[in-house]
């Protein structure tokens, strides 16, 4: 029996609604599949990098409750928010994303730490997300020391509270008010025994915000809690939690430090030379290897505060180092130096090293760059 011409656009339609249907649970189990693929961090001090250049970091610090983010690709989310500690003192953790060093983890091709003198400008853009129901401020953060240092705590830290909720307050006492960056500020000024804390609270909640990291920079210099010798350490986005917080987000973030404030070759500046040669030996056995890396500068101008940035071959991992702050351990690296061995004369040279793993064949990173100038390889 044939089927009739209404049966048979019967048929296609009863096709046509399975197949959308199937599209539409094939976009849901996709879209599960992309949530999925979140990376969560439930260690206290557990890290990721995203967009191959910022660190996000949990930092549950004050608490031994868990703590757990959510990290995408523009930011994060905390997910679970355990514990909490009274409002009168430290918060339990500081959740954040970062440009540039804390404690020794440096964000990929961060150029930080930079003296204040040699930034230019320094943009910034974030976007928050808020919940009810917990004790927290919303702190931008902004580390400054007399040191290019990439370890341990900062001289001078500079807060602005994008928002507040619940019976919270900043370092120190209210020491008046500022217009900075085209916005009315509260302006708190004290020390948490650690270092000196300057806090910019904003009068009401901020949603979102881009910026001029520089104009907050220059008020802790005008106040006496910094200097144009000092670096630019660290800039950081994140929430500090005293009471539950889940549902707090960073949506997005964004930094730049632009170098140009000064004339290059600025002692303590970091600058690129006019070239640059770096020395790669190594010694590798089954699964593992070290590495020595001389940098020579073969600029007429010396070089004062260092970057080597290279990119380490696939199934390399860095697990210890010597003479250099190397982070992260996989992918695109970058050497930072420490205090002992910050210059290069012009014709003199630095070493630094390493040791990792390896898995398949073994081979040299490709290029090197000192500050952003390419390098040749001997």
């Amino acid at each position: 029996m044939q089927p009739s011409r209404h049966q048979v656009r019967r048929t296609r339609a009863v096709c046509g609604a399975l197949l959308t249907t199937l599209a539409a649970l094939t976009a849901l189990l996709t879209g599960a599949s992309a949530s999925q693929a979140d990376t969560t961090i439930c260690e206290a001090f557990g890290t990721t990098t995203i967009q191959g250049r910022y660190v996000v970091q949990n930092n549950r610090w004050g608490t031994s409750a868990t703590q757990c983010i959510s990290v995408t690709d523009s930011g994060f989310r905390v997910t679970q928010a355990d514990g909490s500690v009274p409002t009168n003192g430290a918060p339990k953790s500081y959740p954040s994303i970062y440009n540039g060093c804390h404690y020794t983890n440096c964000s990929p091709g961060t150029n930080l730490p930079a003296r204040v003198s040699s930034i230019s400008s320094a943009p910034t853009g974030i976007s928050y997300s808020y919940v009810t129901g917990a004790a927290y401020d919303a702190a931008y953060d902004i580390w400054l020391d007399p040191t290019p240092r990439t370890d341990g705590v900062n001289r001078t830290e500079i807060m602005i509270w994008f928002n507040r909720v619940g019976s919270v307050q900043p370092v120190g006492s209210a020491v008046g008010s500022a217009t900075v960056a085209g916005r009315q500020w509260q302006v708190w000024s004290g020390n948490n025994g650690s270092n000196d804390v300057l806090s910019f609270v904003a009068p009401s909640a901020i949603d979102s915000w881009n910026f001029d990291v520089m104009d907050f920079v220059r008020q802790a210099v005008s106040r006496g809690l910094a200097q144009d010798s000092w670096y630019l350490t660290s800039i950081q986005a994140g929430f500090e939690p005293w009471q539950h917080g889940a549902g707090l987000a960073v949506n997005s973030f964004s930094s730049t430090v632009n170098l140009g404030g000064s004339t290059p070759g600025d002692p303590g500046t970091p600058s690129g030379p006019a070239a640059c040669k770096v020395t790669y030996g190594t010694s590798v056995w089954q699964d593992g290897f070290t590495a020595d890396v001389a940098v020579t500068n073969t600029g007429s101008s010396p070089v004062d505060g260092w970057k080597v940035a290279f990119t380490l071959p696939s199934g390399q991992r860095i697990t210890n180092a010597w003479n250099a702050t190397v982070s992260p351990s996989t992918g695109s690296v970058t050497a930072t130096n420490v205090a002992h061995n910050a210059s290069i004369a012009p014709g003199g040279q630095v070493s630094f090293g390493f040791q990792g793993t390896y898995s398949g064949n073994f081979a040299k990173p490709a290029t090197f760059s000192l500050n952003g100038t390419s390098c040749t390889t001997a």
